[in-house]
């Protein structure tokens, strides 16, 4: 294994918290977490892995197998000089952009930025009247706000708070669409709602370049499963959509 290789797996041990079995927070979130026969207080190595569980400390809940994903996305890119940045929406602690950055990082890249895209208020309270699958998650408006300067402060503590990372904070409805973004390589949408998953695919879907990757962290809830599937539908997007870990899903741009 390589220096890079050994380097990315360590950064993906610590982000999850696997490294030091981190024990799981005692709030679930939308009802996906700790099966009701384990205590909240458990680590179970598989839950971290699938992102089953929600880390006490470590940064990011996606787990094990979507970081993988996300690495994978984003060497192909590389390796394929396909042109464009990187993105998250929807960051919680960081995790995951952090390691979008440490594999820029590895690689040696200097060309492409990390946007890292969050209200860091939670989850903004739902248009009912449009968007009415929101009502399952109506209540967990502010539920999962990390402040931007924690966030900032967890990039520091892996020494890769740089100016290739770019910070958006705010509703997405309103940075999104005015982000001084010109091309995607890899676009990862961690929104829940319908609207903020409608928001980040109207905005940024049209600046993927051919051969990019979108990730949807969260297909398995409703409302996402609904905006994604409206927008391939309105749009005749037809690449085939391809399971993750039996929660998350990505595609490959073809045009």
């Amino acid at each position: 294994m390589t220096p890079s290789a050994l380097y990315l797996d360590l950064l993906k041990n610590c982000l999850t918290g696997l490294l030091y079995e981190d024990i799981p927070s005692v709030a679930f979130p939308f009802g996906y977490g700790m099966p009701s026969d384990k205590s909240p207080e458990t680590f179970v190595r598989v839950f971290r892995e699938t992102g089953r569980d929600v880390p006490g400390r470590a940064q990011t809940m996606v787990g094990l197998r979507r970081l993988n994903n996300v690495q994978q996305c984003i060497e192909t890119v590389l390796t394929e000089k396909i042109p464009g940045d990187l993105i998250e929406t929807g960051v919680w602690r960081g995790g995951v952009t952090i390691l979008m950055r440490g594999i820029l990082k590895a690689h040696g890249v200097v060309d492409r930025v990390v946007w890292v895209a969050d209200s860091f208020q939670g989850l903004p309270v739902p248009d009912l009247d449009l968007y009415p699958s929101d009502a399952m998650l109506s209540k967990e408006a502010g539920h999962l706000a990390v402040s931007k300067d924690q966030v900032r402060q967890n990039f520091q503590r892996y020494g890769l708070l740089d100016e290739q990372v770019q910070f958006l904070p705010g509703w997405f409805k309103d940075t999104l669409p005015t982000a001084p973004i010109e091309r995607l390589a890899v676009l990862r949408l961690d929104g829940d709602l319908y609207e903020s998953t409608k928001d980040a695919l109207v905005n940024l879907y049209p600046k993927l370049s051919p051969g990019g990757f979108v990730i949807i962290d969260d297909y398995n809830i409703r409302s996402c499963r609904e905006a994604v599937d409206d927008y391939r539908l309105a749009q005749g997007i037809e690449e085939p959509i391809e399971d993750i870990d039996g929660w998350g899903v990505f595609w490959r741009r073809s045009e």
